[in-house]
């Protein structure tokens, strides 16, 4: 008997829940592009990136998802024939390296896990084989949804300094930027890049970028320079040069509110609710674990990301479980994808998300599996209960 009719949950890894209020936020008419309100929402948007990427650097809005920011990374920074670093853990750093490719730049992957972040050590010592510094770019990301890793970002840095190598730093921080602590700046970031559909609560249809005073410097002799893309040109006077064309208005209403609402909330409380609830997600996979019929992708338990997590179930199909969480508790979750396609679920909690609707999830999951016969141990719920009593 199907239990969904009330409020559904949407618990993917994006696009993530939209808040009320940025949905009212673009409830408005159109305005004038060149004067007016819609100036100092722009002025608004660029400086509250800053705050979100902790850095003094140059950001830039895009209409166009994550990687429309990927291109624009690349393009602003790089020449042809370029070689570039990607470091895998995943799908998303590879997807952006096979993206680079298109790009006229020589790409290689250090090769990496599905169930491990990116070992700084390796990546010192590729850097130190580089003594002629071919290698122009390394490119990461610090949380990948498809395999829930979280990647040092800082201790990558300090790789990449201890072999004295002078490659750009690029960090594509679309599905951690505003739920896990991100220092631009501090840990020496030359370009950062996001999406505004996952930590960001807005609808998909932004992407924004982050640009140091090296990236900078890069930017004055790269060739791969496009219009639309083209950080000059978002510099100009004139307001519309702020986004190639005509501003996506309603797009820029909606992520100024969401902006309001995180600064309301204070950044650093925003990264420690998505702490407490993912601790509280891990303790309850911890104790299903038990029964032997599922597991955490990532091995490394300070690896797990804060912004969703990933299992794999060892000897069932994910499908009927995620099927029953939807269909008879209106609870919808991920499926892995990847090279994890049809092994298991992600559970993300991130963006627009609170202790009701996390518990409820887990609820909705621990009575799906259950139901199905899925081997798991029991009291998964209560541990994640428990642990956010103690916690608070």
């Amino acid at each position: 008997m199907p239990l969904r009719y009330g409020k559904e949950f949407l618990m993917i890894p994006g696009p993530t829940n939209v808040p009320d209020e940025v949905l009212r936020a673009m409830h408005r008419p159109a305005i004038d592009i060149y004067e007016g309100p819609l100036l100092e929402t722009t002025d608004y948007c660029l400086s509250g990136l800053k705050k979100l990427f902790r850095t003094d650097g140059k950001t830039y809005i895009y209409a166009a998802n994550g990687h429309g920011a990927w291109d624009a990374a690349l393009t602003n920074t790089l020449n042809r024939g370029d070689k570039i670093l990607v470091l895998h853990s995943g799908l998303f750093a590879a997807g952006w390296g096979e993206a680079s490719k298109l790009l006229n730049l020589n790409v290689e992957v250090m090769p990496g896990s599905w169930q491990a972040a990116v070992d700084p050590v390796k990546l010192e010592e590729r850097l130190r084989q580089d003594a002629a510094h071919e290698i122009k770019a390394v490119l990461v990301v610090q949380v990948d949804t498809a395999s829930g890793v979280w990647n040092d970002i800082a201790a990558l840095r300090k790789a990449i300094d201890a072999a004295g190598h002078p490659a750009l730093f690029m960090v594509d921080t679309i599905a951690s930027l505003g739920c896990m602590p991100f220092e631009m700046d501090e840990w020496g970031v030359d370009v950062a890049l996001t999406g505004s559909q996952k930590g960001l609560m807005s609808p998909p249809g932004l992407s924004f970028v982050a640009a140091g005073p090296k990236a900078d410097k890069a930017h004055e002799t790269a060739d791969l320079r496009t219009n639309y893309f083209d950080w000059t040109f978002r510099q100009g006077p004139v307001h519309y040069q702020k986004y190639c064309g005509t501003p996506p208005e309603h797009m820029l209403f909606a992520f100024r509110k969401a902006l309001e609402i995180v600064f309301e909330e204070g950044l650093e409380q925003v990264w420690q609710r998505h702490a407490l609830l993912a601790d509280a997600t891990r303790a309850a996979v911890t104790e299903w674990a038990k029964g032997g019929g599922l597991e955490f992708n990532i091995e490394d338990p300070r690896n797990r990301s804060n912004s969703v997590t990933v299992v794999r179930l060892t000897d069932s199909k994910p499908e009927p479980l995620r099927t029953f969480t939807q269909e008879v508790c209106g609870v919808t979750i991920g499926g892995t994808i990847g090279e994890l396609e049809d092994q298991g679920i992600r559970i993300a909690h991130m963006g627009h998300v609170n202790a009701v609707m996390l518990l409820g999830t887990l609820s909705a999951i621990e009575l799906g599996m259950a139901k199905l016969g899925i081997a798991h141990g029991k009291g998964g719920v209560q541990a994640a209960i428990d642990y956010l009593g103690g916690a608070l």
